[in-house]
């Protein structure tokens, strides 16, 4: 029985603290991922070079999340380490450096979306409908960025704590906000004007900025453990080292995914418009089993760093186990979902046969490197909660950098056929598999079983 005064990541059960931790953010990760899913639902009912667009804009959108999320991990890390350890002045410094360090990244990207939008654009095509929409979108999202920022920060403190259910209802209402306005915006109703692409963007920002003053409100009403104000407030250099060293090869991981992307469209649009559409529309559609996954790291994340300050081995690996078994387990109902039911997921977003011809074979073959990769994905939250995302970021560049991009190269130019170019994701988890079992062996070797 938890005592007063005691965290309940130092003492409930395991398997119902993960329970507790994770549920609520994997709720608000679906919720997330349903209204990223709405918005390329909707806009494929203005045109497939509309949804062309969107999947172009990936990159550039995924690096402000990346961004965001990477540094959150940082924060949250040090956050809870702190905590374990009954560091208060350290847990203040954490929240208030934090703060500042996003608010730093938000003015930046703020700046961006100023000047490079339409030239990034216009790199990858000529074809004016998707240079149009393209902008537009991006261009919103980028400069309405302060709302994702703070988002991220408030929802990652009430995390950090163990207060996950008011993290969810933050994010849940962002989602909620966006998928109601999305129609009304998109298409004109209620005496609105048609914005089409920019509608889209607009409904996004709103729901992010909502999200945020709701996930400021319960940090200062319901998370007393950590104090938000910048009263007085000077940057501690030691404090942002530690959440950089922790958050920034997160970032570079997450970022990995927006480089991938590009040049992934690079190699799809040589085959056509239609092949990068299907692309965006898998990112869309595996959401569904990823965000749940990254829900439950989330959770994961704050118990076992925590454990970590108060050197409880046994509740660490505890914790270890549980999560990288569910993440296996998510991840193949994923592929069974995606084997079984391709033609259905697509027709959502309304597939031409074109459409469904790339299509169908891309969901069914990307899919068979799910379960792996849920292997994976559950050590990287121990490299991340232990300060070793070094690690994770070394495996992500060689899987995606690596290995998948030159494999699907030459599988383009040697075979002709974009449907073989699907396999090479299969064959970059391969490699993500091998080193994330070297990594974690040396981890547990050198600072799990010496604890």
């Amino acid at each position: 029985m938890q005592k007063k005064g005691e965290n309940k990541m130092g003492t409930q059960p395991i398997g119902r603290l993960l329970f507790s931790m994770s549920l609520p953010m994997m709720i608000s990760m679906l919720a997330q991922a349903l209204y990223n899913v709405v918005d390329s639902m909707y806009v494929s009912r203005v045109s497939e070079e509309a949804l062309t667009a969107l999947s172009m804009a990936f990159p550039l959108q995924n690096l402000m999340i990346a961004v965001a999320s990477g540094l959150g991990v940082g924060i949250n890390a040090v956050l809870s380490r702190a905590l374990g350890a009954r560091d208060n002045a350290q847990v203040h410094r954490a929240a208030t450096n934090g703060i500042f360090l996003l608010i730093v990244c938000a003015l930046a990207f703020t700046g961006l979306g100023c000047v490079i939008v339409r030239p990034y654009f216009s790199l990858q095509t000529d074809i004016p409908a998707i240079v149009e929409g393209g902008t537009a979108y991006t261009s919103i999202v980028m400069i309405g960025c302060f709302g994702l920022f703070m988002q991220v920060l408030f929802e990652r403190l009430l995390q950090s704590t163990g207060r996950t259910m008011f993290s969810m209802a933050s994010q849940a209402t962002g989602a909620v906000l966006n998928i109601v306005l999305d129609p009304i915006m998109i298409f004109g109703y209620f005496g609105l004007p048609a914005m089409g692409v920019a509608g889209a963007a607009l409904a996004t920002i709103i729901g992010q900025w909502v999200a945020a003053c709701l996930g400021l409100y319960m940090n200062i009403r319901h998370n007393p453990e950590v104090s938000i104000s910048l009263s007085g407030f000077k940057p501690n250099s030691q404090t942002i080292g530690r959440i950089s060293a922790i958050g920034v090869p997160s970032v570079i991981m997450m970022s990995i995914g927006s480089v991938m992307t590009f040049l992934m469209n690079q190699i799809l649009i040589a085959f056509s418009a239609t092949a990068v559409a299907v692309f965006g529309v898998y990112f869309k559609l595996q959401s569904f089993i990823f965000m749940p996954i990254f829900g439950l790291n989330n959770g994961a994340v704050p118990i076992v760093a925590f454990n970590y300050g108060a050197k409880r081995a046994d509740r660490m690996k505890q914790a270890i186990r549980l999560v990288i078994l569910s993440e296996i387990a998510i991840m193949t109902c994923g592929t069974l979902i995606f084997h079984l039911l391709p033609r259905q997921l697509l027709g959502l977003f309304d597939a031409s046969q074109e459409m469904l011809r790339i299509g169908v074979p891309a969901l069914r073959i990307i899919s068979l490197s799910f379960p792996v990769a849920g292997f994976c994905i559950g050590i990287g939250t121990v490299f991340q909660a232990l300060g070793f995302s070094f690690y994770s970021m070394i495996i992500s560049l060689v899987r995606q950098l690596g290995v998948l991009i030159p494999t699907a190269f030459l599988i383009g130019l040697l075979t002709k056929d974009v449907t073989a170019i699907w396999w090479s994701f299969v064959v970059a988890e391969g490699f993500s598999l091998l080193l994330s079992v070297i990594f974690y062996r040396k981890v547990n070797r050198e600072v799990i079983e010496t604890l």
